[in-house]
């Protein structure tokens, strides 16, 4: 197979590279002291001057909506294969991505109301987001219940005349911190009776609808991820028309497919930017230091750290980009076997990676002076998002049984 990036990707990932090295790593310390101000004054959910700064910037410079497979109004237009080194590029700064309006959740959203919804949904939520001009979040995992099976989900999503009335909890519904943050989308139970995959639905909730609370927002390892936020949201007797449902009642396991494939994908393609970061960060702290009389570099312990990351990262970055492929050229659904399989891999090689570069750091890699500590708390929370590493390996082995069985049947 040929990895070679189009054309249109080289020049693209020049132009993001570029823009990297002049509005981006220049701008880390300013990012995190204007939130750090924000978190002083009492109040972390407000979205950093640089963030809308550099928005303006990234546009001009043609870098905009990249992540959109299906071209709508001009946005968009790339394949996985082609996204995936832009996309890996963003997981090295993890707020950078918001610059190009290629963030999560707002990507996996975006596509969902560009696949699934009407043409009112599109104009009226899907073109302001593409725009940049508002935020959204997904609201599917409980507290209550074991959400790694989406079937377990018990928020009720009731029909009375033409509305439905949502009722249910929510956690960890990350962007709903955002003060731009305007939709939701609502997965919950339109008929607890009909078959196990056929109960669930999705709906449109706008941010603003009486009986919607944020509870609180949930920390991860400490980090409070502000302004993105991972909240939990009470939803009492909340109305909304019955023109807000996407695809049709029944249809929310299938949109969960449909949507969490190319999310789990770009998890993957950033958590790999994570690791070469982590990797270079690794390397030169250790030609930099010294100890017991020669450089840390010269340890053979560390040769090997080194030797075994660089082949680590190597085998995810092949492996995602063949389930990108698969993801073009067959589609979502045939290529759920190699999306499980990288869903498995890279946040732990990412992981593994950073945790060695932080104990090549010593004290400071647990620390605030350096990105290791916040890396090591995003990635080894990606190993829950989208499924935990449990519900992929389950689903690989399936196919691989599935094999085996057809062959002797």
């Amino acid at each position: 197979m040929n990895w070679d990036y189009s054309p249109k990707t080289q020049d693209l990932l020049s132009r993001m590279r570029a823009f990297y090295d002049e509005h981006i790593y220049p701008n880390e310390g300013r990012y995190h002291s204007e939130m750090a101000a924000f978190r002083a004054a009492g109040n972390a959910w407000q979205t950093p001057k640089l963030i809308e700064e550099l928005k303006p910037k990234a546009r001009a410079a043609g870098l905009w909506n990249m992540f959109l497979p299906h071209a709508y109004k001009g946005n968009g237009g790339i394949s996985n294969l082609d996204y995936a080194p832009l996309c890996e590029l963003m997981g090295r700064v993890v707020w950078s991505g918001e610059i190009f309006n290629c963030s999560a959740p707002d990507t996996g959203n975006m596509e969902t109301i560009s696949k699934y919804g009407t043409d009112e949904h599109k104009q009226q939520w899907l073109e302001p987001l593409l725009a940049g001009e508002i935020r959204s979040a997904f609201l599917m995992t409980e507290p209550a219940v074991a959400s790694s099976d989406a079937t377990n989900i018990q928020c009720s999503i009731k029909r009375e005349g033409d509305e439905y009335v949502i009722n249910g909890r929510k956690w960890f519904s990350s962007g709903a911190g955002n003060p731009h943050c305007k939709i939701f989308i609502v997965m919950g139970k339109t008929d607890f009776d009909a078959p196990r995959h056929s109960q669930q639905s999705m709906v449109l909730v706008p941010r603003d609808t009486k009986g919607v609370t944020v509870l609180r927002h949930l920390s991860v390892f400490g980090y409070d991820d502000a302004p993105h936020g991972h909240m939990e949201i009470l939803l009492e007797n909340v109305r909304v028309p019955v023109a807000n449902i996407l695809l049709g009642e029944g249809r929310g396991f299938e949109i969960a497919q449909g949507r969490l494939g190319p999310g789990r994908i770009h998890h993957c393609m950033r958590s790999i930017g994570a690791a070469e970061r982590a990797l270079e960060m690794m390397c030169d702290r250790l030609l930099s230091r010294t100890a017991f009389g020669k450089k840390l570099s010269e340890q053979s312990i560390w040769h090997e750290r080194i030797a075994e990351s660089r082949c680590m990262i190597d085998q995810a970055r092949l492996l995602t980009l063949n389930a990108a492929r698969m993801m073009d050229v067959a589609g979502n659904k045939a290529a759920q076997a190699e999306i499980a399989m990288i869903k498995v891999v890279a946040p732990n090689v990412s992981t593994k990676v950073v945790d060695w570069a932080i104990q090549a750091h010593g004290g400071g890699g647990v620390s605030q002076d350096f990105w290791l500590a916040e890396a090591y708390a995003h990635q080894r929370t990606v190993r829950l998002v989208d499924g935990p590493d449990e519900v992929h390996r389950n689903a690989i082995a399936k196919i691989e049984l599935g094999k085996r069985g057809a062959l002797k049947a």
